[in-house]
C-alpha cells in the first residue's frame, strides 16, 4: 500500500507534532492540579489580553513573553501582518517591532470576535526557563546605562525599600541594582500587592493565561528555529519566510545564571521558586540544579 511510503519529512512533522501534543498535555496537566491557585481568576477580560499578537490573514495569535525572542516573533507577525510592506524581518529595527500600534492585539476585539478568535485561530506561545528568563531581563534592564526609564521607574524604587544606607545618587539614578536587590523587590509581598509585575519578569501564566487559553503551540526559546519554522510551516508560510537566526554573543545563558544564583540566600531561592513554580511545572522545566532550596 502507497501508506507505507511515508516521506520522510511527514514523519518529522508527525513526531513534532506529538511533541507539542505532550507540551499541551503538561500544561492541562498543571493547571488542573494547581486549579485551586488558578481559580482567582474568573474569566478572562480584555485587558489580559494585550499580549496576543492578532494575524487576521493567517488566522494566527500570537502571545508575545518578553525576553523569549520576542523581538524577533513581533518582527516575523509584521511580515505576515504587513501585507507586503516587509518582506524581510530583519530589515524592520527593533524599536519599531516594539511600536504597539504596528501589531493588532486581541484586546482591540469586540468580545464576540475575541471569543470567534480564540475559537478559530492557531495560537501559540514561546517559553524560556524562568530563572534564565528573569537574569536576562535583569541584565537587560538594570546592567545597561541606557534604560533610564527602568532605572527611575524600578531602580529607585528597589534601592529604597532593599538598600540600607543607599547614596542620594542611587536613590535618585537607581541605576545599579544588584541582582539579589532584584530578588528580593520580587519575593517582597509589598510588591505584589501595589502593581502588576512589569512584563520583563511577569510569569508567562499570568502574561499569556495558559490555563484559560488553550494554544495549539508552545515553542521553546531552547529550539526556537525548529518550533518557529515549524509554527511557519503549519501557518501556510513556510516556504517563504524563515524564522531570522542570528548568534548573540550577550545571551543569557545557563551558566551566567548559575552564577547570578551564587549569591542568593537559599531562603530567597526557595521564595522566588514559589513565584516561578507555576512556569516551571507548565513547561517542563526542572528545577535547577545549583538552586539550594529550603
Amino acid at each position: 500500500p502507497l501508506d507505507l511510503l511515508v516521506p520522510v519529512l511527514s514523519l518529522q512533522l508527525s513526531n513534532t507534532a506529538i511533541l507539542h501534543q505532550i507540551r499541551r498535555d503538561q500544561v492541562t496537566d498543571t493547571c488542573r492540579a494547581n486549579s485551586v491557585s488558578s481559580r482567582k481568576r474568573r474569566v478572562l477580560t480584555p485587558n489580559d489580553l494585550k499580549h496576543l499578537v492578532v494575524d487576521e490573514d493567517h488566522e494566527m495569535i500570537y502571545c508575545y513573553v518578553p525576553k523569549v525572542a520576542c523581538t524577533n516573533w513581533k518582527r516575523v507577525m509584521m511580515v505576515l501582518t504587513g501585507r507586503g510592506k516587509y518582506s524581510d524581518p530583519m530589515e524592520i529595527p527593533a524599536n519599531e517591532a516594539h511600536v504597539s500600534s504596528n501589531l493588532k492585539t486581541l484586546n482591540q476585539y469586540s468580545i464576540p470576535e475575541i471569543n470567534h478568535r480564540l475559537k478559530n485561530y492557531m495560537k501559540f506561545l514561546f517559553v524560556r526557563e524562568p530563572f534564565e528568563r528573569l537574569v536576562s531581563a535583569y541584565r537587560n534592564k538594570f546592567t545597561q546605562k541606557y534604560n533610564t526609564s527602568f532605572h527611575k521607574r524600578y531602580g529607585t524604587k528597589i534601592v529604597r525599600r532593599q538598600r540600607k544606607n543607599a547614596t542620594q545618587e542611587a536613590l535618585r539614578k537607581g541605576d545599579d541594582v544588584k541582582f539579589e536587590e532584584f530578588v528580593a523587590y520580587l519575593i517582597d509581598p509589598h510588591t505584589q500587592r501595589e502593581e502588576p509585575f512589569n512584563e520583563h519578569w511577569q510569569t508567562v501564566y499570568s502574561l499569556c493565561h495558559p490555563c484559560h487559553i488553550h494554544y495549539d503551540l508552545i515553542g521553546k526559546y531552547e529550539t526556537l528555529e525548529d518550533d518557529s519554522n515549524y509554527i511557519l510551516q503549519l501557518a501556510g508560510v513556510g516556504n517563504y519566510l524563515k524564522f531570522p537566526t542570528y548568534a548573540k554573543s550577550t545571551r543569557t545563558t545557563d551558566e551566567m545564571t548559575t552564577e547570578f544564583f551564587q549569591n542568593i540566600s537559599s531562603e530567597h531561592q526557595t521564595q522566588l521558586y514559589e513565584v516561578y513554580k507555576l512556569d516551571f511545572l507548565m513547561f517542563n522545566y526542572s528545577v535547577p540544579s545549583y538552586l539550594k532550596l529550603e
